[in-house]
């Protein structure tokens, strides 16, 4: 038998699975990740606790599947993105807290660069609008804010990552610094037409060079775990952020598949092939998985260390694998409205409650909830705007505004797609055919109906819903010879359940304009 494991390490938690070659999940082990939050707006973790949570999952995954780390032909790594670490080269010890991707204090920043006219240059290059979400302005924040930072790093002391980069460093024990393509896509210091660092931006942002991880294929030869950590050296074999990740683990390996994640927010990505698009409405984009045509081609196992050492590199001319992308759109309250209804209204005792609430009622009654606590995201783009509740009557109950709420994230989702296929219609594709689903929602029965209703397409829920830890163990055993292409990949992938579109045109149509009435009364006048 061969084995994978994956390292999933995210937001709120660590997680460690065991899969089999053909995806099945063995055994799982996942530890709470305690949330810091210094100030409005700032959110940090404790690298070290990340790396500590992450290695003792690895090892409570190994143990429940009843395997030694002698068993794993490969691993691999998917991560929260964007959240950055710099640490000391020589103690390995991070010079200051995680700084998280949802943190906001680099926004002066951002601001700064706006008002300087460099967001059409940082777009162009990135596929990324300037925000503090991403990781180069949080970068830059730490270098200018941490005692001797900027001097240390100008000395070429200093180390910075994403937390891929920060676990294969303590994995390798120090000998790798590294990163895949999907990961450096979201620091906005990252060319993703070449695949390399631009020192245009890195010099934009007062970064040294040196600070930056080498780039690699997400399914690539990276190195190997430290035989005393988990009893065995194990070959690292595919990194990718978590999204990308979910995305590939979905088998939407061709322009035009699209995946939804259903969790405390929603994540949607469309595949866009080998084409860079600029989106019209509202969305980003992003550097999809990717895999070194070499690495394919051979059909074999992994290359030798260094093979790929000098990609990566600011000015090192044209990467020596084919960029891919994908167009990618955020709903900052999906999962979380549920969690609303639990906490802040006590509609119920747990979450799993919610759908036989919101069933208990034929329909809404004319509610709509648009919950905007934090602003609108994509494809909005709204900071300003607050969460409503519309349409309430004196016959409005709990059970009405549950289901309204359960629809809210819906209809979110339905207004990303929709302009995900208006950017593919003029792009002179064709719209997105089906849905791919996954993430704690989407087990949701009466929500994936009212979205495959909504969007007029089928909605289609796999049987293996870890995708996103799924993806990175694909990627790892495409490197390592499990796997001899992505098309094997796709005829193994399986659907659970498909929810196939109930309403009418007309009448999903007007479901929408209702919903874009009610956002266009959540900004605050």
């Amino acid at each position: 038998m061969t084995y994978l494991l994956a390292l999933d390490q995210g937001t709120s938690s660590s997680r460690s699975i065991v899969f089999d070659a053909q995806g099945h999940v063995l055994a799982m082990a996942q530890k709470e990740l305690p949330q810091i939050y210094p100030k409005p707006g700032w959110v940090e973790h404790d690298a070290m606790e990340i790396w500590r949570s992450q290695l003792a999952t690895a090892r409570q995954a190994l143990e429940k599947a009843g395997l030694k780390a002698s068993d794993i032909h490969a691993l691999g790594i998917t991560n929260q993105r964007e959240t950055t670490v710099v640490w000391n080269r020589q103690t390995g010890q991070p010079i200051h807290h995680a700084i998280v991707w949802q943190d906001r204090r680099a926004e002066a920043t951002c601001a700064q660069l706006r008002a300087q006219g460099k967001e059409a240059l940082i777009q162009s290059k990135t596929g990324l609008p300037v925000d503090a979400y991403f990781s180069g302005s949080k970068l830059k924040w730490l270098l200018d804010h941490v005692p001797g930072a900027r001097a240390q790093a100008d000395r070429g002391e200093l180390a910075f990552g994403t937390i891929d980069s920060w676990l294969m460093w303590q994995l390798t024990g120090g000998a790798l610094h590294a990163t895949d393509v999907s990961n450096a896509s979201r620091t906005m210091l990252f060319n993703v037409h070449s695949n390399q660092w631009d020192s245009e931006l890195l010099e934009l942002l007062e970064i040294p060079a040196s600070l930056m991880p080498e780039v690699k294929p997400s399914s690539a030869y990276y190195g190997e775990v430290r035989p005393e950590l988990l009893g065995h050296a194990i070959v690292i074999g595919g990194v990718a952020g978590d999204q990308q990740s979910a995305l590939f683990g979905q088998a939407c390996f061709k322009a035009g598949m699209a995946k939804n994640t259903y969790g405390t927010g929603c994540f949607m990505l469309m595949h866009t092939g080998q084409q860079f698009q600029t989106s019209r409405n509202g969305l980003l984009t992003t550097s999809a998985a990717q895999i070194a045509p070499t690495l394919v081609a051979s059909r074999t196992a992994l290359p030798p260390e260094g093979a790929l050492s000098s990609l990566g590199r600011p000015d090192a001319g044209q990467a020596t694998w084919q960029p891919e992308f994908a167009i990618e759109g955020s709903v900052f309250v999906g999962g979380a409205v549920v969690q609303w209804l639990r906490d802040g209204l006590h509609a119920i005792q747990g979450s799993s409650e919610v759908q036989a609430l919101a069933q208990s009622v034929p329909d809404s009654g004319g509610v709509m909830m648009v919950p905007a606590f934090t602003g609108l995201g994509a494809p909005y783009w709204k900071p300003d705007a607050r969460g409503t509740i519309t349409g309430l009557t004196r016959g409005t109950t709990l059970a009405h505004i549950a289901r309204a709420a359960l629809e809210s994230i819906a209809y979110q989702s339905a207004a990303l797609l929709q302009a995900m296929s208006r950017d593919a219609v003029s792009a002179g594709a064709a719209p997105v055919a089906e849905l791919r689903v996954d993430g704690g929602a989407c087990i949701n029965d009466l929500l994936m109906q009212f979205q495959a209703d909504l969007l007029g397409i089928p909605v289609v829920r796999p049987a293996v819903t870890e995708t996103t830890a799924l993806g990175a163990a694909y990627l790892a055993g495409l490197s390592s010879g499990v796997y001899r292409s992505t098309g094997e990949l796709s005829g193994m992938w399986r659907a659970e359940r498909t929810f196939l579109p109930t309403l009418s045109a007309d009448r999903a149509a007007a479901l929408m304009e209702q919903w874009e009435h009610a956002v266009r009364q959540t900004v605050l006048q």
